[in-house]
């Protein structure tokens, strides 16, 4: 197993002597069943870059030890804490705090949050290894890896306000019926923006044929404000 699955795995206290560890290196032997499934995964998801690279050797290693939905957890819970705290997001994008600081941060986050020890090992080895400012990319492609074990796709939603769970539902069924796969919606509420809606799977944003049916609901959300 590579040195980044390893020290995952093994990842001590904050202050714990050890190397760095670079997966540059050590994950140019990926088992095939995820170079496969990099392939189809969503297309602006890049193995070959730092945080996919990151996020592939946790996804091998949770699904080696079938914990992937577990760690899929714990990563959008983690997601959610930065979504809400500017402190945190301070933490982890500041070059300024030392790894013991982060490091210790994130162990009591961590407790506090109830994310388990395979996730929590993998944020001290990210943040030893002075890449946490690349933390959110990361749990997206590890999540883009997950949703396309389940044979899903994750479309990336922005909206001028929140979905309601039926138009969640109609949205989840248009894009369905598009892509030829489950869709998956990760929604972003954003006041600003024009139309009301704004989907994306990919790098891609949804085709032309999308938008008869695509209006109906921006209308819908129009309607509610």
């Amino acid at each position: 197993m590579c040195a980044l699955l390893d020290a995952v795995t093994t990842s001590s206290a904050p202050g714990s002597r050890g190397h760095s560890v670079s997966p540059v290196r050590d994950l140019t032997h990926l088992p095939t069943r995820l170079t496969r499934a990099i392939d189809v995964a969503t297309d602006d998801l890049n193995l070959s870059s730092m945080p996919g690279r990151y996020a592939g050797a946790l996804f091998e290693l949770a699904a080696g030890q079938n914990k992937v939905a577990e760690v899929e957890g714990d990563l959008a819970n983690f997601q959610s804490l930065l979504d809400e705290s500017s402190d945190l997001r301070r933490l982890v994008a500041s070059p300024v705090f030392s790894y013991e600081e982060k490091g210790g941060a994130l162990k009591t986050i961590c407790e506090k949050a109830g994310i388990t020890q395979m996730s929590s090992n993998f944020l001290q080895v990210v943040a030893r290894n002075r890449r946490l400012f690349a933390i959110s990319q990361m749990i997206k492609d590890f999540r883009a890896l997950a949703a396309n074990a389940r044979g899903e796709v994750t479309a990336e939603v922005t909206t001028a306000q929140a979905l309601s769970d039926d138009q969640a539902e109609q949205l989840k069924k248009t894009l369905s019926a598009s892509v030829g796969k489950d869709v998956m919606l990760n929604v972003k509420v954003d006041p600003s923006i024009l139309g009301g809606l704004i989907v994306k799977i990919g790098s891609r944003m949804v085709d032309s044929s999308l938008r008869t049916k695509l209006t109906a609901i921006r209308a819908g959300l129009k309607g509610a404000a």
